[in-house]
């Protein structure tokens, strides 16, 4: 392709990665598999056009006397890609490895942000346009077809591969993660949105309070809660690379909410935790969604959220909040949840 269109073309499958890869990291329905697979399908396409791109710029790069503050970018740019479509490949072919207390899948999105970032920043400054000759004409249309189809034919192809191999990559969940510990209590691994880590709570002093828009408020001890025989069998699915299905005992939402006159304009529920870290559901889903106290045979752990977690099905795991304290009833969605991504580990608790 022409040094522009091939450019422009790496700057739309970047795109195309990036915003399929950040609704991937908060949608977890197996309906939305399509999100997984266009993800992989702006990788491959990507990996094809910079092979494109460094068959163009090898010469500059070979030859040190050529070389200038463009080369040196240019280099670093291309290590940077490289890392992040690399650490992507290695993952879904069950690769895995741990730096500075990330692992793979970790790097991969860390990369992705920072190579989004670079290129975002090199089209604004250098960035020429589009001419008529870049894009029109059969031959153009053809080339630029080759990498798109080549990129579309890889996702299958690498599918098909495992598969075949009978590899361990073929057994990851839709979303790429790696079944872990399923059907085993409280023995599958622990994980926290950013740094969250409260102290114990005191099962004797801790009370569920359920407010917001209802007509009276109430509290809820945690024997009360604990006699609750509700179960559900959901897949806890974590953004940090793994999988497990258990077995959730509890008291599921709807049957809590028995408990409150619902005000007529009640639209979502929020679940806040002890760190103030919160997250909400829409009220219909949240009824079918359960307020755990045991996984499997035993009661949760201080790690799994003790005492009480939510258990959403089809939702990703760092919307599962644990250590509940409060269920909020809203009447409007709650645009601070977000930020309390980012705030809740600075709390007291």
């Amino acid at each position: 392709m022409s040094p522009r269109l091939n450019d422009w073309s790496i700057a739309l499958a970047t795109g195309i990665a990036f915003m399929t890869g950040v609704v991937s990291l908060i949608t977890g329905h197996p309906q939305e598999w399509l999100i997984f697979v266009l993800h992989a399908i702006g990788g491959f396409w990507l990996l094809l056009l910079m092979w494109g791109k460094v068959r163009r710029v090898w010469p500059r790069f070979v030859h040190f006397r050529r070389w200038d503050r463009r080369t040196i970018f240019g280099l670093l740019a291309l290590f940077l890609v490289t890392m992040t479509l690399g650490s992507g490949i290695w993952w879904v072919t069950d690769g895995d490895v741990s730096v500075a207390g990330f692992n793979l899948l970790n790097w991969h999105i860390l990369l992705g942000f920072v190579v989004t970032a670079a290129i975002v920043f090199h089209m604004l400054v250098r960035a020429k346009r589009l001419r008529k000759r870049d894009i029109v004409g059969r031959r153009r249309i053809i080339q630029f077809s080759a990498f798109l189809i080549g990129g579309v034919a890889l996702w299958p192809g690498e599918q098909l591969t495992q598969r075949i191999l009978n590899l361990p990559g073929a057994k990851q969940r839709f979303t790429g993660s790696r079944e872990v510990g399923s059907y085993s209590g409280n023995a599958f691994p622990t994980s926290s949105w950013v740094a969250d880590h409260p102290r114990p709570i005191d099962v004797q002093t801790w009370r569920l309070t359920l407010g917001g828009a209802v007509t009276t408020p109430r509290e809820f001890s945690y024997h009360e809660l604990v006699s609750r025989t509700d179960e559900l069998e959901a897949t806890l699915d974590c953004t940090g690379g793994f999988y497990s299905i258990q077995r959730w005992r509890g008291i599921r939402v709807g049957r809590l909410l028995d408990h409150v006159v619902l005000d007529r304009d009640a639209r979502y529920l929020s679940f806040v935790s002890v760190t103030s870290y919160r997250w909400s559901l829409p009220l219909e889903e949240a009824r079918n969604a359960l307020l755990a106290t045991y996984s499997g045979e035993e009661s949760l752990s201080h790690e799994h959220g003790f005492p009480l977690r939510l258990v959403a099905p089809d939702r990703r795991g760092f919307e599962w909040v644990k250590w509940i304290t409060r269920v909020e009833v809203l009447t409007t969605p709650d645009p601070g949840q977000v930020l309390s991504i980012f705030t809740s580990s600075l709390t007291d608790a």
